[in-house]
């Protein structure tokens, strides 16, 4: 055999053990169950308890587990409003010091999708263990509005990615509210509320059907600044005939003022609600 030949099969050889190691790292990320778990779970099945482990005696001993499983995630997807609908990871790097692995997740916090993808390094010093998150990048539903595209860019650049969940946490509760205070007032004011963007808009316009051409236009921003801090921005912007604004210029002028001080006395709904009640009697 020549020397080319020769060469060639190592070539070979060594294609061959490298593509078994890629696949080797790719079965063992891709099994949540360790071979043992397995075992356990099916002598579970059988209705044998292995040793110390915990087993379950019969079938419906492991239903009313899972039953129970399900309730706690469904409990915390209440409770946080997240709910994950993938997750991946790929080993890209093994020390001695530390792994580093490829994450990608997606999933929804309440009604806004987003996706991540991020690299994470463990480290193990004795008994402490630490972790560092890079090249995080985010995409969400909501970065045409340029607050939250520049909270998603901050927040990229500084790997931030529990404030990341922090911040979109309360700006997602804030984001639902504003959507189920307009369902509300839609259905319970039909002839009043109209919603020129629908439900996912940021205002509201209340007309008085008596009254032609006045109407109040309630702006309700949610502003999400750099840092994660969420602050909800309502305004009332009245629309009035100009016979109207020339008799009373200083009660219009005056009606934004009023609704801001309502707001802070009442809150958002109280403060709606008296504003359509108002609209409603006058004519």
């Amino acid at each position: 055999m020549d020397k080319s030949t020769s060469q060639d099969y190592e070539d070979e050889i060594q294609a061959l053990e490298e593509e078994i190691r890629l696949l080797t790292e790719e079965y063992e990320e891709s099994t949540f169950f360790s071979n043992e778990e397995i075992l356990q779970a099916i002598k579970s099945l059988e209705g044998e308890t292995p040793g110390e482990n915990k087993g379950y005696e019969s079938v419906s001993d492991l239903k009313a587990e899972l039953e129970s499983l399900e309730r706690d995630v469904s409990f915390l997807t209440a409770f946080t409003g997240f709910h994950f609908t993938s997750h991946s990871k790929k080993t890209v790097e093994k020390t001695k010091n530390g792994t580093v692995q490829k994450h990608r997740l997606s999933g929804k916090c309440h009604s806004l999708s987003f996706q991540l993808e991020f690299q994470l390094l463990e480290m193990q010093n004795k008994e402490k263990v630490s972790a560092v998150v890079s090249d995080l990048s985010i995409i969400m539903e909501s970065r045409e509005d340029p607050n939250v595209s520049k909270f998603v860019s901050s927040t990229e650049e500084r790997g931030a990615l529990l404030t990341f969940f922090r911040s979109i946490s309360t700006y997602a509760e804030w984001y639902e509210h504003r959507k189920c205070t307009f369902l509300h007032f839609k259905a319970k004011y039909p002839d009043v509320v109209t919603l020129p963007e629908g439900l996912l808009g940021d205002f509201m316009i209340l007309r008085n059907p008596k009254v032609s051409g006045f109407e109040l236009m309630i702006v309700w921003r949610i502003h999400l600044d750099e840092e994660g801090t969420t602050t909800p921005v309502l305004d009332l912007l009245p629309k009035v005939p100009e016979q109207v604004m020339e008799q009373r210029m200083a009660t219009v002028e005056s009606i934004p003022g009023c609704f801001r001080s309502v707001l802070r006395l009442f809150g958002i709904q109280a403060a709606i609600e008296n504003l359509i009640k108002l609209l409603g009697s006058e004519k």
